[in-house]
């Protein structure tokens, strides 16, 4: 069986020798290249033409997520697999986005790796464990936050308005014709019904959501 190659882009030269000797050692694997740059990664990827290219994102020069769209771009062929310590799904995103056919994070193990590099050098996606739950987790945080919204009543709908242009709880009072009292009441039933901690994390949401609460 052909073994599948691999350039592997990371700026920490540890890194890079712990991945060569593991993929190596690996029948099925052969490292024919290794850099600390995202512009070395796209010059090697244009003389070597690798099947997977392990990318770190955070390089210096160009990073992970821009040498990607290059290296597409120059190597077409090349799939890439985005490597990194940060788990905000907003990265797994931008590295999707840029052409990237996986991801995975440096608290993955080396078996999940292994998976994710014969994933995606079979033209298949591939994202790690840890994305998952995470995704999963802010998927139902978001359906709880949504199902919060249509339980609130009119009136703390009202209040989250005038909390969302800056009021305080007594000028709330004095303009709806309640006591100060009732209105903070009003606010923590919509902070614990949109499962929210604080005023300012429900101002976000609002905005964030778009809710058509008046401005």
């Amino acid at each position: 069986m052909e073994k599948i190659t691999i350039l592997i882009a990371d700026d920490h030269t540890l890194v890079r020798q712990s991945w060569s000797y593991i993929l190596n050692a690996d029948l099925r694997f052969k490292v024919i290249g290794e850099c600390a740059s995202g512009e070395e990664a796209v010059e090697l990827a244009k003389e070597t033409r690798p099947n997977v290219v392990i990318m770190d994102i955070n390089m210096p020069g160009m990073n992970g997520i821009e040498a990607t769209q290059q290296i597409r771009k120059y190597s077409p062929g090349s799939r890439i697999l985005g490597v990194s310590l940060h788990t905000q799904p907003a990265y797994v995103r931008q590295m999707i986005h840029n052409g990237a056919m996986g991801y995975v994070t440096k608290n993955s193990s080396c078996e999940e790796l292994l998976k994710a590099i014969m994933e995606i050098a079979s033209h298949r996606k591939y994202i790690c464990e840890e994305i998952k739950t995470i995704l999963s987790d802010n998927m139902i945080s978001n359906d709880e936050q949504h199902q919060g919204l249509n339980s609130l009543s009119r009136r703390e709908i009202e209040i989250i308005g005038f909390i969302r242009k800056g009021y305080s709880s007594k000028e709330i009072a004095e303009m709806l014709n309640l006591s100060v009292k009732t209105v903070e009441v009003h606010r923590y039933n919509t902070l614990k019904k949109l499962n929210l901690k604080n005023s300012a994390a429900m101002v976000n949401y609002i905005n964030n959501s778009q809710l058509g609460i008046a401005s």
